[in-house]
């Protein structure tokens, strides 16, 4: 009974040139998205000069812009028409 079980490793065939790609290039996506997160969730720390000018305050009037009556280009002029009488 024991000379009938076939303890051999199944036939694998190689994996193909294209099956290799398929492979590497999931890998390659994978440790791409693992440093996109871990980029997203891990601040990064800026130079102190843009950090000292964020926390400036500044004041009103550089803030606010002043809005002049801008041209409107997109309209069209309006046809001069004759009165009714």
């Amino acid at each position: 009974m024991a000379a009938e079980l076939d303890f051999s490793p199944p036939e694998i065939p190689e994996p193909t040139f294209m099956e290799n790609v398929l492979r590497y290039g999931l890998f390659f996506g994978a440790i791409f998205q693992l440093i996109c997160v871990l980029a997203i969730i891990l601040p990064v720390s800026k130079s102190h000069k843009t950090d000292s000018d964020s926390f400036e305050p500044k004041n009103s009037e550089t803030v606010k812009k002043p809005k002049g009556a801008a041209p409107q280009i997109s309209k069209k002029p309006k046809k001069e028409t004759k009165k009714k009488r």
